[in-house]
């Protein structure tokens, strides 16, 4: 039994891996990004990539699409956008003498939220139901979207013109928040002697195939979670809540996002069990965006998240 579950997590691992590399092709420079972001995906979760225009959140978006076969629909978020223009609308329709829906952009595997911070408010919470519970509801009638469904909002810095700060609610939706950065010299060099990557887009071919994918995603499911970790979990998680630390703590809702994405870890790791240095690896990029540092404390966010991963004990 254990030989065929090794080989099973082999299989599995494999196809990933090629998802990977893949990715890296177009991508450069960016390993630990691309592993994270497909980790998101795999867990089931939705990802927030935060930094300035033009270092490849869009192309990141649009190769992890397309390496895994997703129908792919980009959101260009606009102070004017409006909820329908994300969810669809019911026009009349004169030959049958009845109103007919109109699936707007939200109805497919992998939904670009593009610079999603330069929507007011109203329209960005036109997400929040798909985000959570995979289904909207438009006019009284509830309609489920399709598995898979991963939302990636890219954003840039709010001190830029014409933005506007996430709710916390809209954030929590969000599994991780990562950042990508300025390429290293070596990987920028590449990038300009080989040219636009988008321009090699078009010559991606889909490695692993959307029942694979699915077929992994509940792989991921089915990863143990040991007692004891569960309780790491919880002691990082009590941690966050300390009233002279951060200005709210952890939610549950959080919290069921680190387990699932330290699983997706794990089976990207090879294996079918978590360790403590799964949650490790993802913790600062699962609770970075939902952790607000109280006005004694002038070190950044990230460092104090890191900090906890330090002090806090492994049972």
């Amino acid at each position: 039994m254990l030989d065929q579950t090794n080989t099973t997590i082999e299989s599995l691992l494999a196809d990933i891996n090629s998802a990977i590399a893949a990715t890296e092709e177009i991508i450069l420079g960016k390993p630990l990004q691309i592993r994270l972001t497909i980790c998101c995906l795999l867990a089931r979760g939705h990802c927030l990539i935060e930094d300035l225009p033009g270092v490849g959140k869009t192309t990141l978006s649009q190769t992890i699409a397309h390496v895994f076969g997703l129908a792919f629909n980009r959101i260009q978020f606009t102070s004017d956008l409006l909820p329908a223009d994300i969810l669809g609308v019911s026009i009349f329709d004169p030959k049958k003498q009845i109103f007919v829906f109109h699936p707007g952009p939200v109805f497919a595997h992998f939904v670009l939220a593009d610079e999603i911070n330069r929507a007011t408010p109203k329209t960005q919470s036109a997400l929040l139901e798909a985000m959570e519970e995979r289904q909207i509801t438009v006019e009284g009638t509830t309609r489920k979207l399709e598995e898979p469904f991963f939302v990636i909002g890219t954003q840039n810095p709010l001190d830029q013109s014409g933005t506007f700060p996430l709710p916390e609610s809209q954030l929590d939706r969000f599994m991780m928040r990562i950042k990508l950065g300025y390429p290293d010299a070596e990987a920028e060099r590449a990038l300009f002697a080989g040219g636009n990557p988008r321009d090699k887009l078009d010559q991606i071919t889909a490695v692993v195939s959307i029942d694979r994918f699915l077929e992994i995603q509940q792989a991921v499911e089915n990863i143990h979670c040991s007692g004891p970790l569960i309780q790491y979990v919880q002691d990082l998680i009590q941690a966050t809540r300390n009233p002279g630390l951060f200005v709210y703590g952890i939610s549950p809702r959080a919290g069921l996002a680190i387990i699932r994405a330290s699983k997706a870890w794990a089976l990207m790791s090879g294996r079918d069990y978590i360790e403590p240095g799964d949650v490790k690896a993802i913790f600062a990029v699962v609770t970075g965006h939902r952790l607000t540092p109280t006005d004694q404390h002038s070190e950044p966010t990230d460092a104090l998240v890191e900090n906890l991963l330090e002090v806090v004990p492994i049972p």
